[in-house]
């Protein structure tokens, strides 16, 4: 049965005349009922809504359509990564652990007239593990993992990529999610930059509009290598905030330790001496690195020299081709 906070938010909503308060509620309706797999329910309710947008004068775009609309705006995965993974600064696991336990819990927080957090932010440098945290966020909560495709997103003409976004955001408003924003300083730039155009500025105002407007069942994670570019106003909105430091000598050990007992594949030198072979390597490219010597023991069997296998793998990962520097 839905909620009755819900339903008597739908029913005043609807007899005052406030179109915005019954859409948000309806919404809101319509995403509990997919959340319980009551599918057939749920189609009825969107189908409900959008022939009512359809009658009402500015929603001439129903959510049904808007959600196939965004089919170029956004990419579906589903999450398997778990929190229990990553390797992670004990003040980030707790913050997150307590995101995860205020969902599982939010009929308790319902009740008392709260809602559960739902706009993080994540900084730090390039594979620090920023996209996995999302992934785990989006596993522990139990709900997809959808990630905003910029290439879709972004047009190039006035006022395109302000509509694609309210399409973005019409569509998932009435699912529970993760909403996964990568190198969220690309639409999310500081709007007092001199340097910015006109039309930046416009993008910006449009997506904390539809930021403030998402109920709490869509969890935004925004992340970010260069905090510095976002808009001041953004980070206010953000009600978790937290930064992930680059790949330690520690965290690289202990990464590797609990990558080979779950995986079965022995590391065949020890974890030390691979992570400072590997000193300058990210999280992510540990985890590529991880990726490379399972492949090389599934083809080489049963009968092959763990640690040659390793000391092939390291040798071939240091003579790596790198970024130019010179110019």
């Amino acid at each position: 049965m839905a909620r009755a906070d819900l339903l008597l938010a739908l029913v005043q909503s609807g007899a005052g005349g406030d179109d915005l308060a019954f859409r948000r509620a309806a919404e809101a309706l319509i995403a509990e009922e997919n959340a319980k797999r009551h599918g057939v329910l749920a189609s009825q309710l969107t189908e409900a809504l959008a022939k009512r947008s359809r009658k009402t004068p500015g929603s001439s775009i129903s959510p049904l359509t808007r959600r196939q609309e965004s089919a170029g705006l956004l990419h579906e995965t589903d999450p398997t990564r778990r929190l229990s993974e990553l390797v992670l600064p004990a003040t980030v696991r707790e913050a997150v652990s307590n995101l995860v336990e205020e969902h599982h819990r939010r009929a308790l927080l319902n009740s008392h007239g709260v809602e559960p957090r739902h706009r993080v932010l994540l900084e730090g440098p390039p594979g620090s593990g920023k996209t996995t945290l999302a992934e785990a966020i989006a596993t522990e909560v139990a709900v997809p993992l959808l990630t905003v495709r910029y290439e879709g997103l972004i047009g190039s003409f006035l006022g395109e990529t302000a509509a694609r976004m309210e399409t973005l955001f019409a569509a998932v408003r009435i699912r529970p999610c993760v909403l996964f924003f990568d190198e969220f300083d690309a639409v999310a730039k500081e709007r007092g930059d001199i340097h910015e155009t006109g039309e930046i500025k416009r993008v910006v105002s449009s997506l904390l509009l539809q930021v403030d407007r998402l109920p709490s069942h869509v969890i935004v994670v925004a992340a970010t290598n260069h905090s510095e570019l976002l808009d001041r106003a953004v980070w206010r909105r953000m009600q978790i905030r937290l930064s992930l430091p680059p790949a330690s000598r520690d965290g690289k050990i202990e990464w590797l330790r609990a990558w080979s007992a779950s995986t079965g594949i022995p590391l065949g030198k020890s974890a030390r001496t691979i992570a400072d072979r590997l000193r300058g390597v990210s999280y992510a490219e540990l985890e590529d690195f991880a990726g490379d010597l399972q492949r090389r023991h599934i083809l080489e069997g049963v009968g092959s020299d763990p640690a040659l296998v390793t000391e092939r793998q390291l040798r071939s990962w240091v003579n790596r081709a790198q970024p130019r520097t010179d110019g």
